[in-house]
């Protein structure tokens, strides 16, 4: 297992797999020290390459058999067999949903929420990346309807949503946080020290309990807070977390 953290990889009995990286473990130098696993934030690609083919191995997995997105705070969705194949451009979504199972599908994050989902009956699993526009965007909604597709069922997913910035340090302007709230109430928050914020976890929460998604469970790290969690807010420029949705095969 990567990292320091004890709750890194959850286990559902149902052969649904959830895993999430801490900041530890790995070969990148500061300031992306150490399990830097995003490729686009300047750190050394051979370092990065490393650092997945590490992660992957400490999950059990094939670091073939991991699907990786190039992530734009939208809300579109790709379906997914295998992973990308070499030479091809890996499209520009936010979200990944697939019915192989021992596919492993990854969301990166610095303090957005990664939103894990599997429906272990169907086999259908998906992973989406939650920041604040792709929040406002639906890109969560579009994921489960992605899922339905493929013949998942809302009432069978089980979702988890990994370390993120939380609700009392996610400081905003209040015109931001009101555009927010006019699309997710439940996103409304306050800081620690009293000033507008966006709890992007709790308006998540809402968007699947909203689809019909009854099982969700989510992280109480915050990355901000964490300093064993990479946070953009926190630091600026740093590494990214990754986390991990696969069903048994």
């Amino acid at each position: 297992m990567i990292g320091q953290q004890h709750d890194v990889l959850t286990n559902d009995a149902s052969g649904a797999r959830f895993a999430f990286t801490d900041r530890w473990g790995g070969v990148s130098a500061a300031p992306y020290a150490e399990l830097n696993l995003g490729g686009a934030v300047g750190d050394d690609p051979q370092a990065v390459r490393t650092n997945r083919e590490l992660a992957a191995k400490s999950l059990g997995l094939d670091p073939a058999d991991v699907v990786w997105m190039n992530q734009v705070h939208g809300r579109d969705v790709a379906v997914v067999d295998g992973p990308w194949r070499d030479g091809t451009e890996v499209p520009c979504v936010d979200a990944v949903v697939t019915a192989r199972r021992g596919l492993a599908l990854a969301v990166l994050t610095a303090d957005c929420t990664p939103v894990l989902l599997a429906d272990p009956v169907a086999g259908v699993a998906g992973a989406a990346h939650a920041g604040r526009p792709g929040l406002v965007a639906g890109v969560v909604p579009a994921t489960v309807e992605a899922m339905t597709a493929l013949g998942a069922d809302p009432e069978r997913i089980v979702a988890y949503t990994g370390p993120a910035v939380c609700g009392r340090c996610y400081e905003v302007p209040e015109a931001m946080r009101a555009e927010v709230a006019a699309a997710v109430p439940e996103a409304h928050a306050t800081t620690g020290w009293g000033t507008p914020a966006v709890d992007v976890v709790a308006g998540v929460a809402a968007q699947l309990a909203r689809c019909g998604v009854r099982v969700r469970e989510h992280s109480h790290i915050c990355t901000l807070e964490s300093a064993d969690h990479f946070s953009y807010r926190r630091d600026r420029t740093t590494g990214r977390l990754a986390s991990y949705v696969w069903l048994d095969g």
